[in-house]
């Protein structure tokens, strides 16, 4: 039955790698993956996937203006859709996503941030959470040891900051998963 699917994390959660185990597994038994993801993420090149433990993989950029139900008849059938960074998706292309499920009868795989660095949706995410069949936390410990929830950025001294840009790509240098308190605490420094 097909279903479209949330698995959701912060930053370093492993979401990356887990899209790319989870494309690997599906190929493995012979089927036709299209592994998708945002224009707006750039960090290892426009068409590629890439997780901080190493695997990486060759996807379509989807832009914001795009249609994703034309996108995926111009590239033919598949078995199943995989998408990496799925928070910068527009609320329209999830919608996009879901109808690929009910009417195509595939199943949607979606990986990505649930919250900003402010604790608020992306439209993405916000959508999934609407829509999605199954919704899984990817889940990933604060330095505290308690269940990191929030992607804290950082300045270039490492404080923590709550203003600026929504959508700013980093990795480690920028962003750090922490659980709630600790995040406020941080904020206080």
């Amino acid at each position: 039955m097909a279903k479209l699917y949330f698995k959701y994390g912060v930053m370093g959660s492993s979401k990356s790698a887990q899209t790319l185990i989870t494309k690997f597994n599906y190929e493995e038994l012979g089927m036709r993956v299209w592994l998708i993801k945002p224009s707006v993420d750039t960090r290892d090149g426009a068409g590629v996937i890439k997780s901080r433990i190493g695997l990486q993989a060759t996807a379509q950029v989807i832009t914001p203006e795009q249609n994703i139900v034309e996108e995926y008849h111009k590239v033919g059938k598949h078995d199943v859709i995989i998408a990496d960074e799925s928070q910068f998706f527009t609320s329209q292309q999830i919608d996009e996503l879901r109808e690929l499920v009910d009417k195509e009868e595939l199943p949607v795989l979606c990986y990505g941030l649930r919250t900003d660095f402010t604790t608020r949706f992306f439209p993405g995410s916000m959508r999934l959470m609407e829509l999605a069949d199954s919704i899984t936390e990817i889940k990933m410990i604060c330095a505290c040891g308690r269940k990191a929830t929030v992607n804290a950025r950082l300045d270039a001294s490492g404080k923590v900051i709550t203003t600026g840009d929504q959508v700013f790509l980093g990795g480690n240098d920028s962003y750090t998963a922490m659980c709630h308190k600790c995040w406020k605490q941080k904020q206080a420094e």
